[in-house]
């Protein structure tokens, strides 16, 4: 499984459910994209070091983004965003779930709902 950010900020912030979900999970991956969204928030390199070891912890494997992503990525923001507002992270998420053949695990069901191919687990916190 694949996890948006969404979810693994509701772990951070102590979210029971959100931690279940990861708990249950054997393989846990996430894009380079959420690796990314989680390290801009920290507001120093100790908070930077907190996220690190909860991903290392939780030995979440973290997908690259590869020209096919980029690709596909790019055909979803001319395709839905108009009608479903996703954004180019969501779309790079969404694409890479798409290209390593897993489901997403979000609690953002509106911007991913109409994408082809792509197999939600919607979270609900």
């Amino acid at each position: 499984m694949i996890f948006d950010t969404d979810v693994l900020i509701w772990v951070q912030r102590a979210n029971k459910k959100a931690a279940n979900l990861i708990n249950k999970t054997d393989e846990r991956k996430i894009s380079i994209q959420t690796y990314m969204e989680l390290m801009q928030c920290p507001q120093s390199k100790r908070q930077q070091q907190i996220v690190g070891s909860f991903l290392s912890d939780y030995a979440f494997e973290i997908l690259p983004f590869t020209e096919n992503i980029g690709h596909r990525a790019s055909i979803y923001i001319e395709e839905y965003s108009l009608a479903t507002g996703i954004r180019t992270g969501d779309a790079i998420i969404a694409a890479t779930a798409i290209e390593n053949n897993l489901i997403l695990a979000t609690s953002n069901k509106k911007h991913f709902k109409n994408i082809k191919d792509l197999r939600i687990s919607h979270f609900v916190p």
